[in-house]
């Protein structure tokens, strides 16, 4: 079944987050005994909803509380309680206990997914989008529909929507224009197959560091530079340690919204209606929060100089050299979500 897909917004100095509805697959159809949903499901509940978010990013005041709004304002008998900034454990914790049951939804990456389905990390692949166009296309392919189904099957999880909350920078000392200019230097990525597969791919010097250690970390100089998305810069003040943003524009950052399937079956059909609808609103409404927050932030370093924005990067040298690098590299399953996603490329 392809995705439903929802409406992008696009930015001229920054690549927008773009946005799409992903594919509501029941469980049974409403009315069998055993469905999910529908008669036998129902009555008043509180599903947790966990993430790693601070509540000033847009993934949780235009995500989560936009969720947890537009199901309080449906009165189905439904509260979503939110549970920010990795409160319910980091995120390998986390899907670990959507899957048992133990919260019932989350708000993830695809990478992290990708340690409970491998195939599911390469939407985090380097330039694997060329734009946020190009995403909402794949999320609306049968090959988009595949690849979920195929998560489903394996976890049990299902997927209610997802959007791309901004483009992955690099931030540095000096300016990043071209995979030479990464040369000797020592690159922060984050812990997970697909962020290191894709510092080979871009030809950087990958060097682990936890998320919350990174300040201190180029603080200290234990790394050089690191990649982000703007409003994840912003949120841990990285900007007061690095020189310059090189708007590389490497990767598209992804975030899926996930439930239980125990969780998802237990809602009644009504419930499970108002609970795709909340979602779909967040979709919509956390693009714009993320462009307009990328706009602001952007224009305030440049104005307080304390980031340099470097906009002449050469997008297309990196992204020839990890095209090939992942094609040389990928497994079977990989590459064929791979060029799935490349499929659906103008």
């Amino acid at each position: 079944m392809a995705p439903r897909t929802k409406g992008t917004k696009g930015r001229s100095t920054v690549l927008a987050a773009c946005v799409v509805a992903l594919p509501m697959v029941l469980a049974a159809c409403g009315g069998d005994e055993e469905g999910g949903g529908g008669e036998e499901g129902g009555g008043d509940v509180t599903l947790q909803l966990a993430h790693s978010y601070t509540e000033d990013q847009p993934q949780h005041r235009c995500g989560a509380q936009v969720i947890a709004d537009g199901v309080e304002k449906a009165d189905v008998g439904m509260t979503i309680e939110i549970f920010s900034s990795s409160q319910l454990g980091a995120d390998a914790d986390r899907i670990a206990s959507v899957i048992s049951g133990d919260i019932d939804m989350d708000i993830q990456g695809a990478s992290a997914l990708g340690a409970v389905y491998e195939p599911v990390a390469v939407l985090d692949a380097a330039y694997a989008f060329d734009d946020s166009d190009h995403l909402a296309r794949y999320f609306d392919s049968d090959a988009a529909g595949e690849l979920l189904q195929g998560f489903e099957d394996e976890t049990g999880v299902h997927t209610l929507g997802a959007w791309s909350a901004g483009m992955r920078e690099f931030t540095a000392n000096q300016p990043i224009r071209e995979p030479g200019d990464l040369d000797g230097l020592r690159m922060r990525f984050p812990n997970s197959p697909q962020f290191l597969m894709n510092a080979k791919a871009l030809g950087a010097d990958a060097t682990e560091v936890a998320y919350e250690e990174l300040f201190l970390a180029l603080q200290q100089g234990t790394v050089d530079g690191q990649e982000n998305p703007i409003t994840n810069i912003a949120a841990s003040s990285l900007q007061d340690v690095q020189d310059y943003i090189s708007m590389s524009d490497h990767q598209a950052n992804s975030n899926l919204v996930i439930i239980g399937g125990d969780s998802w079956s237990g809602l009644s059909s009504e419930q499970q209606d108002a609970l795709a609808s909340a979602v779909e609103a967040a979709e919509e409404r956390v693009p714009e929060c993320v462009a307009d927050d990328e706009e602001a932030t952007l224009a305030e370093w440049e104005d307080s100089g304390d980031l340099e924005v470097v906009d002449d990067v050469d997008i297309e040298a990196f992204r020839s050299q990890a095209d090939s690098y992942l094609r040389d590299n990928f497994g079977e399953e990989q590459l064929t979500v791979y060029e799935g996603i490349r499929g659906e490329a103008e």
